[in-house]
């Protein structure tokens, strides 16, 4: 989506927190409170009132039970006013970036024009949720009025109930298909022909790319040092994303066995997204409000796009949504001076990159004249991707947008694509711009 006789659209500043693996270091913290802290930063060191945002637009896949629409917890705990609004969105992996893209659809409309886009995810803090039978029988012994009802109730009791339903693998299961989101990376493999060696070639290199993106300070103008709830004590501060392992090779990737597919499938936990907890904050504003505030954008967003597909292949949604969101854009794939794909799977971004290089799937299923263009591993997560990062559902297509409009400084270039797939058939993409000032 793009409207060239519309306001300017930037993204004026952003913030993540560390993304650590889920149990770790962030197992003691608080969704509203991670998010909080963020929004926290991100206003005092813009120097913006608080009161003069328009809405506080959170994404969030399994927010908290306990905080009904987590945006206006995180809002109310940030000390936004209590008169600026706030509200949750959901679009599974794309939940950051739908924030981001609602802010920016806001502004268009005319509804307001300065937006706090953020996406939060404690994958640590997914429940355990009790099974039909047990939920039946707590509901029959609620319900009894005698004592011979409350005990008939009792009396239905199994052990079987006991057996937990795991919300995680629910949640990254298809409801249509019956699939799991790595079952479809297997579908992708398979249809691709895609080798095991290469997915693990793919993940050693997302690690030792994120690795010395780190040691070289890169992510430092994106991560705000965070010291969890439930710290110890001395215990210092999370300055770094903590699934980067240092050591990664081919030989250790080799020894793991296929998680998804036994005993012959490609997709293993080490060519794989990890399960992470993280968030990642945005201003979005038009480039006239910026410039009011004092602020020097980092990138203006030159358009959008989402679109849908086979939930079975719901990896290949950054092939169709580029196609969308480059020709809206006025561009090619070829213009996009650095990519950020989401790497949810190594055997998922190879897919990609054939679907996007072939001219027959290309005319088959975007309806273009010929191939979509080169994927080029150069330009492509040249600071590694969540195979490496992490993978917080809810923060990362917010955690995508910031590192590619920081990509437009760092390589001097006028074009950056940010994109991911979708669990259940879809896909997203941002083109930003560089903003000359």
């Amino acid at each position: 989506m793009s409207d060239p006789k519309g306001p300017s659209i930037v993204l004026a500043a952003g913030l993540r927190s560390p993304f650590t693996r889920a149990g770790g270091v962030f197992q003691g913290e608080d969704a509203a409170h991670l998010g909080a802290r963020l929004v926290r930063e991100l206003l005092a060191r813009t120097g913006l009132d608080p009161a003069e945002l328009d809405e506080v637009i959170c994404g969030s896949v399994g927010p908290p039970h306990d905080q009904a629409n987590v945006a206006r917890v995180i809002a109310l705990r940030a000390g936004i006013p209590e008169e600026v609004p706030a509200r949750t969105v959901a679009r599974n992996c794309a939940s950051g970036i739908e924030a981001v893209t609602t802010a920016a659809t806001e502004i268009r409309a005319g509804h307001g024009d300065l937006y706090m886009a953020m996406g939060v995810e404690l994958m640590s803090h997914y429940p355990l949720i009790m099974g039909r039978k047990l939920t039946r029988m707590f509901a029959r012994l609620s319900r009894a009025r005698s004592l011979g009802a409350r005990l008939s109730a009792m009396a239905s009791f199994r052990p079987s109930f006991l057996a937990p339903r795991i919300a995680l693998m629910e949640g990254l299961k298809d409801p249509v298909t019956g699939l799991l989101m790595g079952q479809t990376a297997e579908v992708l493999a398979r249809d691709f022909g895609l080798s095991r060696e290469a997915c693990d070639a793919f993940a050693v290199e997302s690690h030792h790319r994120a690795r010395r993106a780190r040691d070289r300070g890169r992510f430092e103008r994106e991560i705000l040092p965070v010291l969890p709830l439930g710290a110890k004590p001395n215990q210092g501060s999370v300055l770094h994303d903590d699934g980067i392992r240092e050591d990664q090779s081919i030989d250790r990737l080799a020894k793991l066995r296929p998680y998804f597919e036994k005993p012959d499938g490609v997709v293993t936990v080490g060519n794989a997204c990890g399960i992470t907890d993280g968030a990642s904050a945005l201003i979005v504003t038009t480039e006239e409000r910026a410039k009011q505030l004092g602020l020097q954008p980092l990138a203006k967003i030159r358009s959008w796009a989402w679109a849908g597909l086979d939930p079975a292949r719901m990896g290949l949604g950054p092939v169709y949504a580029t196609a969308k969101a480059l020709d809206s854009a006025g561009l090619q794939l070829k213009d996009m001076g650095a990519i950020e794909i989401n790497e949810a799977f190594a055997a998922q971004v190879l897919a990609c990159r054939r679907a996007m290089e072939s001219a027959d799937f290309c005319k088959q299923h975007l309806g273009l004249k010929g191939a979509l263009g080169d994927l080029d591993p150069e330009r492509t997560n040249p600071n590694g991707g969540a195979i490496a990062l992490g993978h917080p559902v809810g923060a990362t297509g917010a955690r995508l947008l910031l590192t590619a409009a920081h990509e437009l400084a760092e390589g001097d270039h006028e074009f950056t694509l940010a994109t991911l797939c979708i669990g259940g058939g879809q896909g997203g993409a941002v083109v930003l711009e560089r903003v000359v000032a």
